[in-house]
């Protein structure tokens, strides 16, 4: 062994992870939410819907000021000791761990916005608390995702059921990741284009292109859609269960809450999405290929509060270039275009489309240093660009 190899084993033998135990607040938000659901039930009725708002609360207020006052974190684990993480199964724990206590604060949640005291704002307030957790155990299911276990694939599909997103196990490994950063892909947004045109465009292209992914699939195996080895109809069917289960367990008095769960889940996950890839493009090449996905067709933050609660999935460029790294292994990348704060201080700006023009337009811009023809374009919005910035 020659005296190089040996001074990088040392290295990664040494290398600790500073973050091992932080990483347990990832499992806060369940709880968090359980003491909102208390504090609503128990606490004075003046307080009451208080603690059913907390879910907003805390992703856009709380979150944000964590991030800016405890800053972020750039070290990254050093490539020589990547295996050993991967292999440690604490890690897998964690994101494994979030699911069963996802499902005691839907059951908490269900059985609170149903007493018959419960007042239909409430129901819906309530809605936004518990849909929370699910929004996020969306980004526990996309972390199951990209493992290649079939365990790790119906728990994915376990976390998603609550929120009826079970498509995304699909199309976000094999749909997403191939088009990433393209006008062809239903989950990269554009220049220009708002929030509120990206959710449908999003939602219902994601859905498509995860049937479209499942039936060649299944072709390929020379069997039919409908089938029972389509995995989608194996997802379907776990949230119809779950629905059910819970209909029949708390009857349509549930209906609201779930249906704003379900909803705010969803928004919020999607608006994640909206954040990371706005507007980046990778380039077409003389082959009528695009490049393979690089660094900077990823936004990327390292504020660590918001890294902790997220799985790291704020080093995205990273998570690109290898999707079946796991989190605590995700690198930053100094040359990867950065958003000015976490995901969640970036939520609100989304929802307000002057807010988020103002933010991120001029910075789309200056990442390719003022060549509009780069950039991922809105269709309807194309004109306006090359009017502002074209010299």
């Amino acid at each position: 062994m020659n005296m190089q190899t040996q001074l990088v084993l040392e290295q990664a033998n040494k290398f600790k992870d500073k973050k091992r135990h932080l990483w347990l607040l990832g499992l806060a938000v369940p709880a968090i939410a359980m003491s909102g659901l208390a504090g609503y039930q128990f606490g004075p009725k003046k307080t009451k819907k208080l603690f059913a708002s907390f879910g907003p609360l805390f992703l856009h207020g709380v979150i944000p000021t964590l991030d800016k006052l405890i800053g972020e974190d750039t070290e990254n684990p050093p490539l020589e000791a990547i295996a050993e993480l991967e292999a440690d199964p604490y890690y897998a724990r964690i994101v494994k761990l979030y699911i069963p206590l996802q499902y005691a604060v839907n059951m908490y949640g269900t059985y609170l916005a149903t007493h018959p005291s419960t007042s239909l704002s409430d129901q819906v307030l309530l809605g936004t608390l518990v849909g929370m957790v699910n929004g996020i155990a969306i980004n526990t299911a996309h972390e199951l995702s990209h493992k290649r276990g079939k365990l790790e694939h119906y728990l994915s599909h376990l976390a998603l059921a609550p929120s009826g997103y079970n498509h995304f196990r699909i199309e976000h490994p094999y749909g997403h990741h191939r088009r990433v950063a393209t006008p062809e892909d239903p989950a990269s947004s554009q220049w220009g284009e708002s929030f509120w045109r990206f959710l449908p465009r999003t939602v219902i292209g994601s859905f498509k292109s995860a049937v479209d992914i499942e039936k060649q699939r299944l072709q390929r195996k020379q069997l039919p859609f409908w089938c029972k080895e389509n995995e989608l109809l194996h997802g379907w069917g776990m949230s119809a269960l779950y629905h059910g289960l819970m209909l029949r367990q708390f009857g349509l008095r549930s209906a609201p809450f779930q249906a704003t769960q379900a909803a705010y889940a969803i928004t919020l996950f999607e608006a994640v999405n909206y954040i990371e890839h706005y507007g980046l493009k990778r380039e077409m090449q003389a082959n009528g290929q695009y490049e393979r996905t690089l660094p900077e067709h990823s936004w990327n933050n390292n504020n660590v509060v918001t890294n902790l609660f997220l799985y790291q999935l704020q080093r995205h460029s990273d998570h690109h270039a290898n999707p079946t790294r796991s989190f605590q292994t995700l690198r930053n990348f100094e040359h990867a275009p950065q958003l000015p704060a976490g995901y969640g201080a970036m939520m609100l700006p989304a929802f307000i489309p002057a807010w988020w023009s103002k933010i991120m337009d001029d910075r789309v811009v200056e990442h390719y240093k003022g060549d509009v023809n780069k950039i991922n374009a809105y269709p309807a919005a194309k004109q306006k660009l090359i009017d502002t910035y074209s010299e």
